[in-house]
């Protein structure tokens, strides 16, 4: 679904991404994991095209989209759930969900789609007029995944959705990206929890200094020296 080819970006005279390849397949969880800096960030704001590219190429379905925009992306079905959360926090619950619908018309399907996410999120249809910015960590990324969820994307980018949460949160969250996977939607994952991400994922690359240096299937890093050296604690 996703390639990325020879991939250059970066932030004033900085290169934060030195050109990588990877890609998404259809229905894939890929996990791209490494240390603070290494460009995890930077490559979804690439991809939703909130960081122009400086070189390389991104495809979606075989579509050059290298300088689309982030309106564009989200109309070719890309959603980016950001690290931080980032929900409007002087909005209700109920408003920020329908942030993430504006595009869409007001119709049977969306009301469907509210529905569901408040099945998947019970918090937050017991607290759906109250004030986004008054949740806790853990109902705000729950709002963030909902929010992403409102634009009914294909592919579906996770910045860190684990930072700054309970474990049993954390636990919560990665059982709900895998169950978003596992109904059928794309996800490329960053996370700082490289052994959670690794046992979820279906392929990961590892990313240092804006550069991929290794790649496989998740248990393949798991069992990798340098990985579990660097980033497993083992």
């Amino acid at each position: 679904m996703l390639e990325i080819s020879d991939l250059v970006c970066g932030y004033g005279q900085v290169a934060a991404l030195k050109g990588i390849s990877l890609t998404v397949g259809q229905g894939q969880l890929v996990a791209l994991v490494g240390a603070n800096g290494a460009g995890k960030s930077t490559t979804l704001r690439s991809i939703s095209g909130l960081v122009p590219a400086r070189g390389g190429a991104i495809r979606l379905e075989g579509d050059d989209v290298t300088r689309a925009g982030p309106q564009r992306m989200l109309r070719l079905g890309v959603a980016h759930c950001p690290e931080g959360r980032r929900v409007f926090p002087h909005m209700s619950v109920a408003d920020n969900l329908a942030m993430g619908a504006y595009l869409r018309p007001s119709d049977a399907a969306l009301r469907d789609d509210y529905a569901r996410i408040y099945t998947t999120f019970p918090r937050l249809a017991e607290r759906r007029a109250q004030m986004a910015g008054t949740l806790s960590g853990g109902e705000q990324q729950m709002l963030a995944i909902g929010r992403a969820l409102m634009s009914r994307p294909r592919l579906v980018l996770f910045d860190e959705p684990s930072l700054g949460l309970a474990p049993n949160i954390v636990e919560q969250m990665f059982a709900i990206i895998g169950s978003i996977r596992d109904a059928g939607t794309t996800v490329l994952l960053v996370e700082q929890n490289a052994f959670a991400a690794l046992e979820l994922c279906d392929y990961a690359y590892l990313l240092e200094a804006g550069r991929i240096v290794k790649s496989g299937t998740g248990a393949e890093l798991i069992d990798d020296p340098h990985v579990r050296a660097a980033y497993l604690g083992s």
